[in-house]
C-alpha cells in the first residue's frame, strides 16, 4: 500500500531543508527593508491574519499580481515571502502577498474564502489586469478562485488574465489519507469540493501549472492532472516541469526578472 505521508513530505527529501524557513525569513526581511515603495497590514477582514502587503513598482503599475503562500494550510505568513515580488515589481506590476488563517483555527473551505476577500481587496486599490500565483497550497487556493462556485465578484474575476500554480495541489483527497490531516481535519466531501481539478472552471482565462522537475512525483502528478482536466473545459492550459528544481527551488526564479517563470507570472512569454 502507498506511504501517502511520504508522497507529500518534500522536507525529507531535501538535505538542509530545516534550516530553509529561517533563511526565507530573514531574506524576506532584508528585501523589505531595502524596498521603496511598500504597504504593510492592509486589512481585507477582521481576522488577525486577514492582512496583506503590497509592494509597489518604481513607476507606474501595469496592474495586479496577487502571490498566495504555500505550507499545507498550516504554517507560514506573508512577510516569509516578500522578495518572490521582486521579479513582477520589476517589470511594473504591483504584487499583493496575503497572509490567511491557518489550520486547524480555520478549515481549508474558511481559507478559500478569506483569499478570494484578499484578492478583493487588493483589487479595488490596484487598477488593470490581475494575475495570480501560488506555491504548493497557494496553487492550490489561487486554482479554487477560477471555479464555477468561485466567491469572487463578476467584476473582479473577469480583471484575471492569467493564473500561475506552482506546486500546486489541485486534488485533495489523497490528503485524508495523511497524518497532516490530523490538523487540517477535513472530511471526503470538504476535500472533494475544494478540488479544483474536480470542479468546472468558470471561465477560460489561461492557467498554467508549474512544478519542478526533482519534486515528489505526487507533486508532478498533481500539476499533470490539472492541466490535464481543465484542458478538457477549453480552458488555455500550460504544463511547465522544470528540470532539476525541488519543491522549495523552484519558486526561487520569481525573485528574478529574467527567468522562465517570472516571464510566465507577467505575460512575456
Amino acid at each position: 500500500m502507498r506511504d501517502w505521508d511520504d508522497a507529500y513530505a518534500n522536507s525529507a527529501h531535501v538535505p538542509g531543508s530545516d534550516k530553509l524557513p529561517a533563511l526565507w525569513a530573514e531574506r524576506a526581511a532584508g528585501y523589505r527593508a531595502g524596498l521603496k515603495s511598500f504597504r504593510s497590514d492592509i486589512a481585507y477582514g477582521p481576522g488577525e491574519r486577514q492582512r496583506l502587503d503590497l509592494i509597489l513598482p518604481d513607476g507606474d503599475s501595469k496592474g495586479l499580481v496577487v502571490f498566495v503562500h504555500g505550507g499545507y494550510w498550516m504554517r507560514f505568513a506573508k512577510s516569509d515571502w516578500t522578495d518572490l515580488a521582486e521579479g513582477a515589481r520589476h517589470h511594473g506590476w504591483t504584487v499583493a502577498l496575503p497572509s490567511y488563517t491557518l489550520t486547524p483555527v480555520a478549515r481549508i473551505s474558511d481559507i478559500t474564502a478569506e483569499i478570494a476577500a484578499a484578492i478583493a481587496m487588493a483589487a479595488s486599490l490596484v487598477s488593470g489586469p490581475i494575475r495570480l500565483a501560488g506555491h504548493s497550497a497557494g496553487g492550490h487556493l489561487v486554482t479554487r478562485m477560477l471555479c464555477d462556485d468561485s466567491r469572487l465578484e463578476p467584476a473582479v474575476y473577469n480583471r484575471i488574465a492569467a493564473t500561475l500554480s506552482i506546486s500546486g495541489l489541485h486534488d485533495l483527497r489523497p490528503l485524508l489519507k495523511t497524518k497532516m490531516n490530523q490538523t487540517l481535519q477535513m472530511t471526503t466531501e470538504e476535500a472533494t469540493l475544494e478540488s479544483a481539478a474536480l470542479c468546472l472552471p468558470r471561465g477560460h482565462a489561461p492557467v498554467t501549472t508549474w512544478v519542478g522537475g526533482a519534486e515528489r512525483p505526487e507533486f508532478i502528478r498533481q500539476a499533470e492532472l490539472m492541466a490535464n482536466v481543465w484542458t478538457g473545459f477549453d480552458v488555455p492550459m500550460r504544463l511547465v516541469v522544470e528540470p532539476g528544481l525541488n519543491h522549495f527551488t523552484v519558486v526561487d526564479g520569481l525573485k528574478d526578472p529574467s527567468s522562465p517563470i517570472t516571464a510566465r507570472l507577467v505575460g512575456l512569454d
